[in-house]
């Protein structure tokens, strides 16, 4: 007797590399990768070579330019696109989901400035990099749990991605606050009448992704003739893509915002974020001392980021959790809400690109900065795993749902 086609036929499998790239863990560990490239290209005989790249100009502007100014432009509009869509429709769409992660943002903010701030009080001239230490990058954090698996709960998760979005939409206001310099009125009345446009199109349910992203690229070089950084011009693009979809369309993914998303995932996170570090992340050690290690620099933005932030994060959840303003999350023990603490001082991304933007016209504070906020995330994502590998789960076995 025969037996049909589809009976013989064999199971399919995922390809590794597939798997590879739909893992959670994977664009951390690229990261990780990429790391290590730019510190052995900036310390091999390659060296002249790589920075040599780096400041070769195109069109007006150096690669190392183009890829901080445009690339990131990309980053950030996905950045915006997910906060906006949490915000609205997501894990931050109510208050009660909001408390817990916007306090613990909140605190991880505030103590690594102060701790920088303290360490660095006898040198004035390194004030301006305050906000080095400020930022948790999603993408590392993430992957640290990923690899960690199922030993800590889904709400924790849930939790920390809630506090990146978070801190990430503090560290946009704080670049939009406080690193931008002189203005061009011309420029930035050009970049309001491109939001008006942008905002027309969402208003009259314009769709197509092809106006906002044609008018978008305009914005940006508006912004980036303005004084204002170029990169906020993405969020501000991020902010006017519709969240509805057409009227005639059957499903939710069909809306702009979540198909420009899902087109932008994979190539920020595995190759903008990765091209970024490449360009970054290289710094040159030779002559690198253990006094200079314990610079005030260096220092302030490694223990702002491995220090500050887990006491920040931590106390000021456990503040909010004590006040009854917000729930445990569900599932998870003290000790696993520190563990995800130290984490967050994983600051690599949006450290280095602040770093790079407080001292602009300084190769050897940047080098210090890039330094400290190496010595930082490692610390922290060190420390992180560590305890949250062996740290005990809840005993009582409750849904695993996030109570934020």
């Amino acid at each position: 007797m025969d037996h049909p086609k589809s009976d013989l036929r064999p199971t399919r499998r995922i390809s590794l590399m597939r798997q590879f790239f739909d893992s959670g863990a994977s664009g951390g560990m690229i990261l990780m990768g990429v790391t290590v490239i730019a510190l052995v290209l900036a310390n091999s005989p390659a060296a002249p070579v790589y920075f040599g790249i780096l400041k070769t100009y195109v069109f007006g502007l150096s690669i190392l330019h183009w890829i901080n100014d445009a690339l990131m432009a990309v980053f950030f509009l996905l950045v915006g696109l997910e906060i906006k869509r949490e915000m609205l429709d997501g894990q931050l769409s109510t208050w009660p989901r909001r408390i817990l992660p916007g306090i613990a943002a909140l605190g991880g903010m505030i103590v690594p400035a102060l701790v920088y701030l303290f360490i660095t009080r006898n040198e004035p001239h390194l004030h301006h990099g305050w906000a080095i230490p400020a930022a948790t990058d999603i993408a590392f954090a993430l992957g640290v749990l990923a690899v960690i698996g199922s030993r800590v709960p889904t709400s924790l998760k849930i939790f920390l991605t809630a506090l990146a979005i978070l801190d990430d939409l503090g560290a946009i206001i704080i670049i939009a606050l406080f690193y931008t310099s002189d203005l061009s009125l011309p420029m930035l009345a050009g970049a309001v009448f491109c939001l008006v446009a942008l905002v027309s199109f969402n208003r009259f349910n314009v769709t197509s992704l092809v106006p906002y992203l044609l008018v978008g690229a305009v914005l940006w070089f508006f912004v980036l003739q303005s004084g204002i950084h170029a990169t906020l011009a993405g969020v501000a693009l991020a902010l006017t893509i519709p969240l509805q979809a057409n009227p005639k369309a059957t499903r939710a993914e069909d809306a702009p915002l979540h198909r420009l998303e899902h087109a932008l995932h994979k190539p920020v996170a595995f190759g903008i974020i990765p091209i970024f570090g490449l360009a970054n992340a290289g710094v040159s050690l030779s002559g690198l001392s253990f006094d200079a290690l314990l610079s005030p620099l260096p220092l302030g933005i490694a223990m702002g980021l491995f220090i500050g932030k887990q006491v920040g994060v931590f106390a000021f959840s456990e503040l909010a959790i004590r006040l009854n303003l917000a729930d445990m999350p569900a599932g998870a023990s003290r000790l696993q809400c520190y563990g995800v603490a130290l984490l967050c001082g994983i600051g690599f991304t949006m450290s280095l690109f602040i770093g790079a933007l407080a001292f602009p016209d300084d190769p050897l504070l940047t080098d210090e900065a890039k330094i400290g906020v190496l010595m930082g995330s490692v610390l922290s994502a060190l420390a992180g795993y560590i305890l949250l590998s062996f740290a005990p789960r809840e005993k009582l076995q409750v849904r695993e749902a996030s109570s934020m």
